[in-house]
């Protein structure tokens, strides 16, 4: 059964529930960051952020299992362990030329 009272443990008496005047007083954080932070670093905070890179197109995401050790390979050489593990098997697909079934 679900309860409407408030964990104690859970209580922040520095920071405690919003009120109905709260959320009534409240502004975006675009009209008040320059006051509090100062022009440079709201900014900085409010500039649009890029996200990731848009991909080639030609990729396709997939579920495949593969053994731990040849995972944890691939995962130790750091970032961009994805792609090279693409090159491999780019590499293995030349050197072993497949017939389709």
């Amino acid at each position: 059964m679900a309860t409407t009272k408030p964990n104690p443990c859970l209580i922040d008496d520095e920071n405690p529930e919003w009120t109905a005047e709260d959320f009534k007083n409240a502004r975006p954080a675009r009209e008040v960051l320059h006051e509090i932070l100062g022009k440079e670093v709201a900014d900085g905070m409010l500039a649009p952020k890029s996200g990731r890179k848009l991909g080639s197109g030609v990729k396709e995401l997939q579920t495949v299992r593969l053994d731990r050790d040849i995972l944890t390979t691939f995962k130790s050489t750091g970032k961009g362990w994805q792609t090279r593990m693409n090159e491999a098997l780019r590499t293995y697909l030349k050197e072993h030329p497949m017939k389709a079934a």
